[in-house]
């Protein structure tokens, strides 16, 4: 899943992209309020997870702005504010839960979990008989389970969001390793080489193609 976390707190904001990273979520991260809303509204993200207190905006009003908006993205609201009436407050506003601080990051993953079944955000990419389970994280091809390692899962996602369009290193670097550096490293051919041995090998149809001098392709098999 795509992620969008907006709190302030260094060490918190740390500790959630870490944990959410490990998972094997994409994350993005805002330490303001108004650029949380901002990165909100200009990204396309399955959930968010917002500090109540924010210099700027509080965590709130971004969400009602955003449900205004008619944005329906799950949001998990985290506080030191943990009373029934804050609470009720935060559920009214039109967050999805409500989860106060100090939490353990398992109740809060699984709380996320619940939120995006429940929101019915996406949690299933298929590809010709290749299909990627979001939140299991579980891949198989033709019913058959591929073990796939963390950084390989998420450009597997990327490429399955992406099926049938032709994605740039240059794109991959920026949104698979969140880095942009030079694109003639050969750590993007490395990771390709082994994903395609993972989901081509053994099987008659190939679903990953390199595009010479411009990218990669997932694609179906044509006819």
């Amino acid at each position: 899943m795509r992620i969008l976390v907006i709190e302030d707190d260094r060490e918190a904001a740390a500790y959630l992209v870490k944990g959410l990273t490990e998972s094997g979520h994409r994350v993005d991260l805002a330490s303001e309020g108004r650029q949380g809303l901002e990165r909100a509204r200009s990204g396309s993200f399955d959930a968010m997870i917002v500090d109540r207190m924010l210099p700027g905006l509080d965590g709130l009003s971004i969400i009602a702005a955003l449900r205004a908006a008619n944005d329906l993205t799950p949001v998990l609201v985290l506080s030191a504010l943990g009373d029934v009436e804050d609470r009720v407050q935060g559920l009214n506003s039109g967050c999805d839960d409500y989860l106060p601080k100090p939490f353990a990051f398992s109740e809060l993953l699984a709380r996320l979990e619940a939120l995006t079944r429940r929101g019915g955000a996406e949690t299933k990419l298929k590809v010709a008989d290749l299909e990627m389970e979001l939140i299991t994280r579980q891949v198989t091809r033709a019913g058959r389970t591929i073990d796939l390692l963390p950084r390989e899962f998420r450009l597997l996602e990327y490429l399955m969001r992406n099926a049938d369009h032709i994605v740039t290193r240059t794109m991959l670097l920026e949104k698979v390793w969140d880095h942009h550096f030079d694109p003639q490293t050969n750590v993007i051919d490395v990771h390709i080489s082994r994903l395609r041995q993972k989901i081509d090998r053994s099987f008659d149809q190939p679903l990953l193609h390199t595009v010479r001098g411009t990218g990669y392709v997932l694609r179906p098999p044509r006819g």
